[in-house]
């Protein structure tokens, strides 16, 4: 992937980068020449696969599991990258689950595992990384919303309110840390071709894009950049749907 952003020097922390955008997120970076930590829970050998697809193009990554919604993991997970790859200069916050319902079957377990994984893990990581970025007065922070947030959605009222929390902490944590060389912001993903979405591609949805055709992980990662790339952009929910807004 040709780019012209650089990250050289540069140590990324992907939450969720075994798979599907995590693993185009955590592509572009090393791309860019950042050297990253490929966070995954369950799914080891799908974030070793992502790896090596980052060792192969000539970058460094490591894997490093852990439940991001859990502080004691988070913490123990961002000690490890640090101390193997370097302070961690860029943190994107993508681990999620999009568990679909309809209204009247949410259940509250539903409802708090969504919050806690989509919500919380990007909480306590900001609050992991964040001190040592404010040392060094310069890091990077993306979250990875959803068109959720803002609009109807189609997984369930739980999703969307993880989603739209998300986009206040994105905000929130801009406002304090604007001052010390720290930028947050949040990509808001369309339809992009994962398995979560295989759903969504399965009833034709992608026939309703402007654009013609559903997003990319690819898609994702270059946005991605485009968010880390510019110190004056803080504070921003950028949507990348192809054109979806529109409709």
């Amino acid at each position: 992937m040709e780019n012209n952003v650089t990250l050289a020097g540069r140590v990324a922390l992907v939450t969720g980068g075994s798979r599907g955008i995590g693993r185009g997120i955590a592509v572009a970076l090393a791309s860019a020449g950042a050297a990253v930590a490929v966070n995954y829970r369950s799914r080891e050998v799908e974030a070793a696969d992502t790896v090596a697809e980052i060792e192969r193009a000539g970058g460094m990554a490591i894997l490093v599991q852990a439940d991001v919604s859990v502080r004691v993991e988070v913490a123990a997970m961002a000690a490890r990258v640090a101390a193997e790859l370097g302070p961690i200069d860029v943190l994107v916050n993508n681990a999620g689950i999009a568990t679909v319902r309809g209204l009247d079957d949410i259940t509250e377990e539903d409802f708090d595992q969504t919050l806690a994984i989509n919500l919380k893990s990007a909480f306590l990581s900001i609050q992991a990384v964040a001190p040592a970025m404010r040392e060094r007065g310069w890091g990077r922070i993306v979250n990875i919303s959803s068109v959720a947030a803002r609009g109807p959605g189609s997984v369930g009222v739980h999703y969307n309110a993880s989603k739209a929390g998300l986009e206040g902490l994105t905000r929130g944590y801009a406002a304090h840390l604007a001052a010390d060389g720290i930028t947050v912001n949040a990509i808001a993903p369309g339809l992009v071709d994962t398995e979560m979405a295989a759903p969504l591609k399965e009833a034709g949805v992608a026939d309703r894009i402007p654009v013609g055709r559903i997003g990319t992980p690819d898609d994702i990662g270059r946005a991605v950049l485009l968010a880390i790339s510019n110190g004056f952009l803080t504070g921003q929910t950028v949507a990348v749907n192809g054109g979806g807004s529109f409709l």
